[in-house]
């Protein structure tokens, strides 16, 4: 067990006997394995988790800064649980995340919302049993936004039986002009191999049957330690990692992105054939203003090497529209560029100035509607293309991992194959966990249907 955590829950003893908690997540995957951890981290000091909202005696709220949009849908949901914090007099509100780890961000919180009882940082989950303790027994909010990190060793709940996450670098050194993750999340950290090893090695024996490799930049681990393995060495092992069937990544940044990675990919038994590589822009322009650190040339000659190296992978990505100088030409050239990729589905986004980064500084000079415009029409573009591609799978039968019911359709199953795309198929007695081979007749945009082989 973590020390300093060990020494924090015994100050503060079992002070969630008889209470629940709930958690709401904004964010990213790395948000989900925080969440995780803290659930760990409260169920240890005896909270149980809530069905609902309502329910709870705790509230914590896990934030994310890279985009305006889940700051305002925290902005909302604190607004609207001031009236529960008057009819429940004894319940406590926790924000964490990346949203509060800016200062300023963190003061706005605390000045605007008076009934919010604790506001943290990305770093401090080794001391959140000290912090609640504090926040229940002061008559004002407390704040903690300290940079001294201790992860290792935390008590996590995994939201799944047979899928985990399992950190392996975390925070960013690439400091993207329109990026605040460096500044929340801190410089890279690799965790030793060992450790990963470790704890990829404890999953399997515990009956998990997919692992996800997180870190803001996994190309990346590896860089600041002294023990001369790459992220494709630590592919190559944890494949070997008997009982694992399922190795996933999150997420390549495409200046990192090498070929031994692309080899191990293709080579592994149980690496899973999909690369989410985002692109943010097709503009050679807009690129540099974004410091990306790549051309749009590198970036097809990637996509390219990855498609003749590996069959059937699939290879998603991330697009930004309307940066700061974007012309109507940059924008074509993003749309030419999703054209010859040929992504399985795009994350696609309006930009956002945030704060503290360099863009900030640039003049926001694409109208709203522009953006809105042109974010249409990228849209239009991948969803035909991501249905040409779904569609070219009808007759295939691909291996799926039962995920469980369908929340559309209770009469159906969901599972994924092993380049991550999302299959239904009618209910038949399967269990979640499960490895069925399921035969494609229908593509669709964004999921596929089919039946058992």
């Amino acid at each position: 067990m973590n020390p300093e955590y060990e020494l924090a829950l015994r100050e503060t003893g079992r002070i969630g006997t008889g209470k629940k908690y709930f958690i709401k997540i904004f964010g990213c995957q790395m948000n989900e394995n925080d969440s995780e951890i803290l659930a760990g981290i409260l169920e240890s000091l005896d909270y149980q988790p809530a069905a609902r909202i309502e329910e709870a005696d705790l509230i914590v709220i896990n934030t994310c800064a890279v985009r305006a949009k889940p700051e305002q849908k925290v902005a909302a949901l604190l607004g609207k649980l001031q009236d529960l914090k008057r009819e429940k007099k004894d319940l406590l509100i926790a924000v964490g995340g990346c949203m509060t780890q800016q200062e300023e961000v963190a003061n706005y919180l605390q000045r605007r919302f008076h009934h919010v009882d604790l506001i943290f940082g990305t770093h401090q989950l080794h001391r959140f049993p000290a912090l609640l303790k504090q926040a229940a027994e002061s008559r004002k909010t407390v704040v903690d936004l300290g940079e001294e990190e201790n992860r290792e060793g935390l008590p996590i709940r995994r939201a799944s039986k047979f899928k985990a996450w399992l950190p392996v670098i975390y925070g960013c050194n690439n400091f993207c002009s329109y990026c605040v993750v460096p500044f929340v999340r801190g410089r890279e950290r690799s965790r030793p191999f060992r450790e990963i090893m470790a704890e990829a090695e404890q999953l399997a024996r515990e009956g998990f049957l997919e692992i996800t490799l997180l870190g803001q930049n996994v190309n990346s681990y590896g860089h600041d330690l002294q023990e001369g393995r790459d992220f494709a060495d630590l592919l190559n092992h944890i494949d070997r990692v008997e009982g694992l069937k399922r190795i996933r990544f999150l997420t390549s940044h495409p200046k990192d992105l090498s070929p031994r990675l692309i080899r191990a990919v293709a080579e592994g038994e149980h690496i899973c054939e999909h690369f989410h590589l985002p692109v943010q822009s097709g503009s050679n322009r807009i690129l540099e203003m974004m410091n990306r650190r790549y051309t749009r040339e590198r970036y097809l000659e990637l996509v390219q090497a990855i498609r003749e190296s590996i069959p059937g992978v699939s290879i998603t990505t991330d697009i930004i529209v309307g940066f700061p100088g974007e012309t109507e030409a940059d924008f074509l050239q993003t749309l030419d560029l999703v054209e010859q990729a040929r992504f399985d589905a795009a994350f696609t986004f309006n930009y956002s100035p945030r704060r503290g980064t360099r863009a900030a500084l640039l003049e926001d000079d694409v109208p709203q509607q522009e953006k809105s415009r042109r974010l249409e029409r990228l849209m239009e573009l991948q969803n035909r293309i991501s249905r040409e591609t779904n569609e070219a799978l009808v007759g295939q039968v691909v291996e799926v991992l039962v995920e469980g019911a369908s929340k559309a359709n209770p009469e159906m199953s969901t599972g994924r194959t092993r380049n991550n795309k999302l299959v239904h198929f009618p209910r038949g007695g399967e269990k979640e966990g499960e490895m069925l081979s399921i035969k494609i007749t229908q593509g669709r945009t964004w999921d596929l249907f089919g039946k058992r082989a």
